[in-house]
């Protein structure tokens, strides 16, 4: 019986249409933490609730994005990437959306306040996590070229020197942690030990997201590789 469902259409048309599908939602997703942290900073609670309910609504359509593809995936691609490494992808690609959904949370659950030491560090990380989320899903949109070339080529250069530019942000991402970190530790002591808890996690979950982008690099280096 033929499928009237768009997810197998996307993948009629390549099997890397639902992953640039799914990333575009994670980039979406990554977008609203700088509109949630300024939410914070003017204590606008009902703002941080609204985009909380929004990261929440994104993480759950990269979910079904996801789930989709694992189930509807052939056995056996007729390609040179492995259906295991696709999976794989996509997988760094969700836990992305995960990452910044736990954040939202840790903000809905509890009332922060940014102390103003760590104001200006804080969303110079935010901002710099949401730049390399968007070299990330540039990758991701290069697939399709890639393919057509064998992941060879010039196009595979370019690509590679994508995947570059991202570990040179991952890298400066943790330098601006340790700044972050080490400028919490110093007004630690005027801060209810609680949040000052939180805050040592939201700055760990944010430099995740680092992390991952990073880790999404390192599977497009197999596919050219291979």
């Amino acid at each position: 019986m033929k499928t009237t469902s768009p997810f197998a259409g996307l993948m009629r048309q390549s099997p890397f249409k639902p992953i640039q599908k799914h990333m575009r939602i994670v980039s979406r997703c990554v977008a609203e933490m700088r509109p949630l942290f300024d939410a914070m900073i003017k204590k606008d609670r009902e703002q941080i609730n609204a985009l909380v309910v929004k990261i929440g609504e994104l993480e759950g359509e990269a979910d079904q994005i996801k789930n989709e593809l694992r189930l509807r995936m052939p056995k056996r691609l007729l390609m040179a990437v492995a259906r295991r490494d696709l999976l794989s992808l996509i997988q760094q690609q969700d836990a992305i959306a995960d990452t910044v959904e736990k954040i939202s949370q840790i903000v809905a659950w509890r009332d922060m306040e940014i102390p103003e030491a760590i104001e200006e560090l804080l969303l110079n990380l935010v901002q710099h996590t949401t730049d390399i989320c968007s070299q990330a899903a540039a990758m991701i949109e290069q697939l399709d070229e890639l393919l057509a070339v064998g992941f060879g080529g010039k196009q595979s250069g370019i690509v590679s020197e994508m995947i570059t530019n991202v570990k040179r942000s991952e890298h400066k991402i943790d330098f601006l942690i340790s700044d972050l970190n080490r400028t919490l530790f110093s007004i630690e002591d005027r801060l209810n030990p609680v949040s000052a808890m939180f805050w040592y996690q939201l700055i760990e979950l944010i430099g995740d997201i680092s992390n991952q982008a990073e880790n999404m690099g390192d599977r497009l280096t197999l596919f050219i590789a291979s």
